[in-house]
């Protein structure tokens, strides 16, 4: 006998089947998810902020977002560039004052390449380390100032073309933009991208610290300071509640019914493979194309919080988890922010 399907679970019981076990485990003390399904969406938050506390996270609590920033910064450069105020063409040096301008030949790095991790820039800028001592794993973005995002620009002498991740690329991304514009990147960002996307929840950590109410990050189970950015703000300084990334993530999905749609639909867009990988690199997205679907996805990590974002234009679903626990060798929030991304698009496949 044929047994009769079974009904596909609900957007809130996908999510309550992720965030709940990270809590229980111990994974982190505080979890917020979100996820889209179609029509469906939802939200939910399980644990405390502070380890041994008795104050419950909640969708209006930030989490840090880290590298999760640095799709707000491209978004920025997609929407900057819509209006006509840069063009992805436009060489760093031209936006750079003439004494941090790359002393090298060959063709300039645009403003494109940055964003989509093609200026073989390396990881971090060579002086970085430096500026992060003494204590590189307590804050060591707070350190990094503008004059030494320039000494390290100056000192770029010859290009690679290998597609390679960047923080230094998408650090200088965010501060050539605010360049550009004649302001700061905070303010930048939230005339151009978070107000158009109604995400009133979300700032950046700058020098004087974190949101007042976001959440407490731990290492190890112990709380740890939060981390502060100054020139590199464009690779990681955001913070967002899980109310403002279901907006981000509706924003993704319906890029049409928001003020921004020419600058979320270009983002979406592959432009390099990465070696030896099925994924390619878009506007700081990393996207993969199956057959029937494309996956675009970025996870972010910092000294006390995980973060992971994913989605399927496609199949109109999409996760986003949030933790606030530093990211650890076996990766537990990113290996269940994947599962969770796996889960919405093939619920929503099955309906």
């Amino acid at each position: 006998m044929t047994r009769p399907a079974l009904p596909a679970p609900g957007v809130t019981e996908i999510l309550r089947a992720t965030a709940v076990p990270l809590v229980t485990g111990r994974v982190a003390p505080g979890v917020a998810a979100a996820a889209v399904i179609g029509t469906e969406q939802a939200v939910l938050t399980t644990g405390h902020r502070t380890a041994g506390s008795r104050e419950s996270v909640r969708p209006d609590t930030p989490f840090a977002l880290g590298s999760l920033t640095k799709t707000l910064t491209a978004l920025l450069l997609a929407e900057l560039a819509s209006r006509g105020d840069v063009s992805y063409d436009d060489p760093i040096d031209l936006h750079l004052p003439p004494t941090a301008a790359p002393r090298r030949s060959g063709p300039p790095i645009t403003l494109l390449d940055l964003a989509t991790h093609s200026a073989g820039l390396p990881r971090l800028p060579g002086n970085f380390l430096r500026r992060a001592l003494p204590h590189p794993l307590a804050n060591p973005y707070a350190r990094y100032r503008a004059e030494d995002l320039h000494h390290a620009t100056a000192r770029i002498r010859q290009r690679s073309r290998v597609v390679r991740y960047s923080t230094f690329g998408m650090g200088l991304l965010g501060h050539l933009l605010a360049n550009a514009a004649g302001t700061d990147f905070g303010t930048l960002l939230t005339e151009r991208v978070l107000h158009p996307l109604a995400m009133t929840g979300t700032s950046l950590s700058r020098l004087q610290g974190p949101p007042p109410d976001a959440v407490t990050g731990h290492r190890r189970g112990r709380p740890v300071q939060h981390w502060t950015f100054d020139a590199l703000a464009g690779a990681g300084a955001a913070y967002a509640t899980a109310d403002d990334m279901l907006r981000y993530l509706q924003a993704h999905l319906r890029p049409h019914q928001t003020p921004i749609p020419t600058a979320l639909t270009a983002t979406h867009q592959p432009y390099h493979p990465y070696p030896r990988s099925p994924n390619a690199a878009c506007m700081a997205w990393t996207h993969r194309a199956t057959q029937d679907r494309t996956l675009l996805w970025h996870s972010g990590g910092t000294g006390g919080f995980t973060a992971f974002i994913g989605f399927s234009p496609e199949a109109h679903a999409g996760a986003v988890l949030l933790a606030n626990a530093t990211p650890t060798r076996a990766q537990p929030v990113l290996r269940a922010g994947r599962l969770l991304l796996d889960a919405v698009v093939s619920a929503a496949a099955s309906r």
